[in-house]
C-alpha cells in the first residue's frame, strides 16, 4: 500500500528554501536587528606633540619650585612657578582630553567619551534624535579649533582630527557633530533605531 502523498514532504530540518521551496525556519535576515552595540573612534596622534609641550612646561615649573637659585625675590619665583604649572596643566588636559574620542551606540542612546579617561563625556538619548547623517569633511577651522566646541550658528561638536564625522540632528533643532571613523556605519546604526528610517545614509 502506498504512503500518503504528504508523508514524504520535507521535514523541518531538510535543506529547502534556497531554490524556491519553503524555508524550514525563518530567514535570519528577514527581521534582522542591527548590532546590539556599535563602537567607533577617532585619534589624532599629532596632539601628542602638544601634550609633550605641556609636560615640559609642567616639569619646568616643578624644577623651579624645587631647585631654584633665584636671588631677585620670592614673588617673581612664585609667579614663574605658578605660570609654568598652570600652562602645563592646561595644555596637557586640553590635548590629552581630545587626542582620542570614542563613540558608543546602543538601543537607547549615543555616548561620546573624550580622551583615554573618558572625560568630558556626553550621553544623548536616541529618542531625542531626529536624524543622523555623514559630514564628509570636518575641520578645526570650521569650529574654531580642536576639542569640545560650540558655535551659535552650527551647534556643538567634538573635533579631534580632520575628516569625516557624524552629525546628529536633535529634536530641539540643534546639531551635534563628532569626528569619528566609519561615520557611515554610525549613521546606519542610529537610523535603524529611529522610527521610519531604513538605516541608509543620504547619498549612499
Amino acid at each position: 500500500m502506498r504512503d500518503h502523498p504528504h508523508e514524504g514532504a520535507a521535514a523541518p530540518d531538510t535543506h529547502t528554501g534556497t531554490d524556491g521551496g519553503s524555508p524550514a525556519a525563518p530567514m535570519a535576515g528577514s527581521h534582522a536587528e542591527p548590532p546590539e552595540v556599535w563602537h567607533g573612534s577617532a585619534t589624532n596622534r599629532v596632539q601628542w606633540l602638544l601634550a609633550a609641550v605641556g609636560a615640559a612646561c609642567l616639569a619646568l615649573g616643578i624644577e623651579l619650585a624645587v631647585d631654584s637659585n633665584w636671588t631677585s625675590g620670592l614673588a617673581p619665583l612664585v609667579m614663574s612657578v605658578v605660570g609654568c604649572v598652570a600652562a602645563g596643566l592646561l595644555v596637557l588636559f586640553g590635548t590629552l582630553a581630545f587626542v582620542h574620542v570614542a563613540v558608543r551606540v546602543d538601543k537607547d542612546c549615543l555616548e561620546v567619551r573624550c580622551g583615554h579617561i573618558g572625560v568630558p563625556r556626553r550621553r544623548i538619548p536616541l529618542d531625542t534624535v531626529v536624524d543622523a547623517d555623514v559630514a564628509p569633511q570636518v575641520t578645526p577651522r570650521h569650529w574654531g579649533g580642536w576639542g569640545y566646541r560650540w558655535r551659535p550658528e552650527q551647534g556643538t561638536a567634538v573635533v579631534v582630527r580632520r575628516g569625516e564625522g557624524l552629525v546628529l540632528r536633535l529634536g530641539d533643532g540643534r546639531t551635534f557633530t563628532i569626528t569619528v571613523d566609519d561615520a557611515e556605519g554610525a549613521v546606519r546604526a542610529i537610523r535603524r533605531r529611529l522610527p521610519g528610517r531604513d538605516g541608509t545614509p543620504a547619498g549612499a
